[in-house]
């Protein structure tokens, strides 16, 4: 069983940082309520932590 992370968008992206809208695209996500699937890897953490005031992340196993 592989950890999974469930990330959603909480918030806009308007009146954000480049990089901060650079970050939820590369995540998959564009609107609030969006949310997406990822393995639980230090890279898609990383990009979790640095808009974690726009998103919600959970945990689960698959």
């Amino acid at each position: 069983m592989a950890k999974k992370l469930k990330i959603t968008q909480t918030k806009s992206v308007i009146d954000r940082p480049k990089d901060q809208k650079r970050t939820i695209e590369a995540l998959g996500l564009g609107r609030p309520n969006y949310f997406k699937i990822h393995n639980d890897t230090p890279q898609i953490r990383g990009m979790a932590n640095k808009v974690s005031h726009l998103v919600k992340i959970e945990e689960f196993e698959d």
